[in-house]
């Protein structure tokens, strides 16, 4: 994962660089930043708001130097920013403040801040919550963005804006609102690309920001479609092409017997006198392939302004084009998929006299309309001042300092661009129909599916055949703005056609299921994963294994998280994701995904508490809970009626609920199945589905080697909520079927998950159960299977409480007859020797007279466990480096079945 650097303000005029994991100081060390995370799916704080940035906030220092001035910073808060106390998200900083615990007062007039400060910015953002952690002065403080560059530098500026009114330092907010205006400018969308975004958002159609421009991507995996800026993935090159070379434009045009100006192409000013002679003043002089009006210059009516207009678009292009001039107005007209759109009239910048203010002063007020700004992201752009407006002026014997007579009209540029600063008026009812046709031709004859087409005609209410006009040019990747927002006229929805064409039939998602739990994840992912792979999918799966397309490993690691969720549903040949999701993932950045189809929640246990602010196991089945709560509405979400937690997901979802449990007789699936529910059981030998009071056997759990017989009844709580989830998700029963009864614990199906060896009459399983939860689960499937005696080889996970190490030692005791401990290759932030002192505790804790050996390295003690295994025993290894172990034992199985051989 790219790990990015942030700058904090610390003072006045003092920085300190940081990445996201070190802990940080603001004013006077008064507030510890622990982290900064950026969400951009469903998440623990929010599945309606995915855009979120999230402190987690150590208030310690604060609260025991200034609680008293909490009152009075709320206050001078207000009066900083005066405009908070309108907002509705500034509760806190009403009366309400004093009843509220101090540190959480500081939290959210921090999350105020955050926010107003973008919204003075310009940048919407209105959604924000601070809630204390469970761990004493510890907040988290969760608020929006709308671009993540802001949301970093709200951040940040908020942060220092506290502590700045909190020990009376200097804060610059003018300084701080246009930086964020330019962050802004630079990260935001521009209009006709977010046009198409918020139209896609309305339909429900997932948006991916494939990059820092403005490359989209529009549904996921097989159902996806693509665009950058408006050209789509189905916009030909060669038409793009074509429509960039004017010459060649007006070449095919001119072939169709679509009205052109007559002009010619030009490499060296030389030639320009021969050109004027074929000419007629006034013409136009322009760069071949230059876009958005930059270098053009019309109406030219001198040899001499021809020359200087040629230099000009030299700049632009190594050629350049000379055509005839053709009077009247500027229109654009916007072409989808052959189908007429919009029209509107174009206008160049301008300013209107009033007999008493100069043109440059004329320019300035215009400028101050909120609608104009810098660039595409504004409804109009400000007028600028270059060369080319200077030598119009001139040739009007005007400059800047010229005061216009009252009513006359100055233009400040040769052509209409909206990008500098024109303005336009929408006439799309009022085209003529032969128009609109030969419009239509236009665009299927340069073969653009987004088209957009430049005419110059005394108007578009008659054929353009009959008065005089002619198309200039013709575009592709045209701009939407004028048609979005027009200066004058009724503002055009051109976003919604461009969906209609992509989206013919409105299918833009693939099936998706995600899984999460504690433990149980990997394997139900991989079952499922195998279903709907037998089921005829393209299959994408991602789990702690790695990322995986069709059974094939495309990336090794742990992938259950979002980056590895959004590789698989970016790619084009996925048709069903399956998606393993991790806690750690969901409090980074959210979920990979906007919604699923199917959740499949396996269980809720103590592991990972006491990291990224989560203490108590109401706040971890919060995180497992956005998964279930991120199933669309007419989705499925499976919990296991077994776990109480679980269960009490159900409360909090809008799919249809599915339950699964071990038990037949659990009043949890009878009342549910009496309700009409669906659920899946273990009744009888049997995995069984159960709706109302019909049964449908799937299949004998002697026939699902998973299981191990029945014995591995973890296994069998996985293989009922996978089987719930492949049913409602369409996969046939012969397909579920063929699947248990093939699917095995081996090294090749379930790496690290209950892999089963035999070497020379001892039994060694290999797996990843690294919580006291999973090996009490592992234990039971020991404790039922093992002949003689059992040897285990475990761990403990160095970032895990003390509790959690030492309740590892007490389970290992209670399974095994005797103990090697190792040391993962990665502690963690602990020592071996705490480790292992902690684990020790927990065996002695449970029987003080348990054999226990030390060997620290991984693969060594795989050797020390088997030195001391005898013929009958059962060796369990819980492994870290699977690939590693797996391989040394594969070596030692063939190193000896060869000896036996040679024997």
């Amino acid at each position: 994962m790219r790990r990015s650097t942030l700058f904090l303000w610390a003072g006045a005029g003092r920085g300190i660089e940081f990445s996201p994991d070190t802990v940080l100081k603001t004013s006077e060390d008064c507030m510890l930043l622990k982290s900064l995370n950026v969400l951009r799916g469903p998440n623990y704080w929010s599945v309606q708001h995915c855009q979120l940035i999230v402190l987690q906030l150590d208030l310690q220092p604060t609260l025991a130097d200034h609680t008293d001035k909490l009152p009075q910073l709320a206050r001078t808060l207000t009066q900083f920013l005066p405009t908070l106390e309108k907002r509705h998200y500034a509760r806190c900083l009403c009366s309400s403040l004093l009843a509220l615990p101090p540190g959480q007062a500081l939290a959210e007039m921090l999350a105020c801040a955050a926010l107003e400060l973008q919204q003075l910015a310009g940048t919407p953002c209105h959604y924000s919550d601070a809630q204390p952690t469970g761990k004493p002065g510890e907040f988290g403080v969760a608020f929006q963005y709308a671009e993540e560059a802001c949301g970093r530098l709200a951040a940040k500026a908020a942060i220092r804006l506290l502590g700045a009114l909190l020990t009376g330092e200097h804060f610059d907010l003018e300084a701080t609102l246009d930086e964020l205006r330019r962050l802004h400018e630079e990260e935001a969308l521009g209009p006709s690309t977010a046009s198409i975004v918020n139209e896609a958002r309305q339909r429900g159609i997932p948006i991916v920001r494939l990059d820092g421009g403005s490359y989209i991507q529009l549904g996921y995996g097989a159902r996806q479609q693509r665009i950058e800026a408006t050209i789509s993935n189905r916009t030909g090159s060669i038409a793009v092409d074509k429509a960039g070379d004017k010459h060649a434009t007006k070449q095919l045009l001119s072939d169709a017997f679509v009205p052109v100006p007559k002009g010619f192409v030009l490499r060296h000013v030389e030639n320009l006198p021969e050109v004027l002679e074929e000419l007629s003043f006034p013409i136009v002089v322009k760069p071949l392939d230059g876009h958005q009006g930059k270098g053009a210059t019309i109406n030219i009516r001198t040899p001499e302004s021809a020359r200087e207009a040629f230099a000009r678009a030299l700049h632009y292009s190594n050629r350049v084009v000379v055509e005839q001039h053709v009077p009247g107005n500027d229109f654009r007209v916007l072409i989808v998929n052959n189908r007429y759109v919009a029209a509107a009239r174009r206008t160049p910048a301008a300013v209107t006299g009033d007999g008493r203010h100069s043109i440059a002063q004329l320019i300035e007020e215009v400028n101050r309309d909120p609608r104009r700004g810098n660039g595409h992201a504004n409804v109009l752009t400000k007028i600028s001042i270059d060369q080319g407006s200077l030598d119009l002026l001139a040739r009007r014997g005007y400059n800047l300092d010229s005061v216009p007579r009252a009513g006359e009209e100055v233009w400040l540029k040769s052509t209409a661009n909206l990008s500098t600063g024109g303005t336009a008026e929408d006439i799309t009812e009022r085209v003529h129909p032969v128009n609109i046709r030969l419009f239509e031709r236009v665009a299927r004859i340069i073969g653009l599916d987004i088209c957009g087409i430049d005419i110059m005609a005394p108007d578009l209410f008659t054929p353009i055949a009959e008065n005089g006009g002619a198309v200039i040019e013709v575009n592709a990747a045209p701009g939407f703005r004028m048609h979005l927002e027009p200066t004058h006229g009724t503002p055009r929805n051109v976003a919604a056609p461009v969906l209609d064409m992509l989206f013919p039939e409105g299918k833009s998602r693939i099936p998706i299921v995600a899984v999460t739990g504690t433990n149980g994840k990997t394997t139900t992912t991989r079952l499922i994963a195998q279903m709907a792979r037998q089921g005829g999918f393209a299959t994408g799966l991602t789990t702690t294994d790695g990322i995986y397309l069709n059974n094939e490993l495309i990336y090794k690691g742990d992938c259950s998280g979002p980056a590895s969720a959004q590789a698989v549903l970016k790619d084009p040949a996925v048709e069903f994701a399956v998606l393993e999701c991790a806690r750690g993932g969901i409090l980074r950045n959210g979920l990979g995904f906007d919604q699923s189809d199917v959740a499949v929640i396996t269980n809720i246990a103590e592991d990972h508490l006491g990291l990224g602010g989560i203490y108590t196991l109401d706040q971890l089945a919060r995180v497992k809970g956005v998964v279930a709560a991120s199933v669309r509405k007419g989705g499925h979400v499976v919990l296991n009626a077994d776990d109480d937690r679980v269960y009490a997901l159900r409360e909090h979802v809008a799919g249809e609920v599915l339950l699964f449990s071990l038990y037949p007789d659990n009043i949890r699936i009878q009342r549910h199945c009496a309700e009409g529910g669906l659920a899946a059981t273990y009744d009888e030998g049997y995995i069984m589905l159960r709706k109302g009071d019909q049964l449908i056997p799937i299949e004998e759990v002697e026939n699902v080697p998973l299981t191990h017989g029945g014995a591995a009844r973890f296994n069998i709580a996985n293989v009922l909520g996978a089987t719930l989830a492949a049913y409602v998700s369409g996969i046939s029963m012969p397909a579920i079927r063929c699947i248990l009864r093939r699917f095995r614990n081996s090294a090749e199906d379930t790496p690290g998950r209950m892999n089963r060896f035999e070497l020379d009459h001892v039994t060694v399983l290999v797996d990843y159960a690294h919580n006291a939860h999973g090996l009490h689960a592992l234990g039971e499937y020991v404790t039922a299977v093992k002949k003689k005696r059992s040897l285990g080889v475990i761990t403990g996970v160095g970032d895990r409480r003390n509790e959690d190490i030492i309740a590892m030692g007490v389970e290992a005791a209670r399974i095994f007859d005797e103990i090697v401990i190792r040391c993962d290759a990665d502690l963690r932030g602990r020592t071996e020797f705490e480790i292992s002192s902690l684990l020790r505790s927990g065996i002695h804790q449970r029987d003080p007279q348990r054999k226990v050996s030390y060997c620290a390295d991984e693969l060594e003690s795989v050797d020390c466990a088997l030195a001391k295994a005898q013929p009958g025993d059962l060796v369990v290894i819980l492994v870290d480096d699977v690939q590693g172990v797996l391989a040394r034992l594969k070596d030692l199985q063939l190193k000896r079945s060869m000896a036996k051989m040679a024997g």
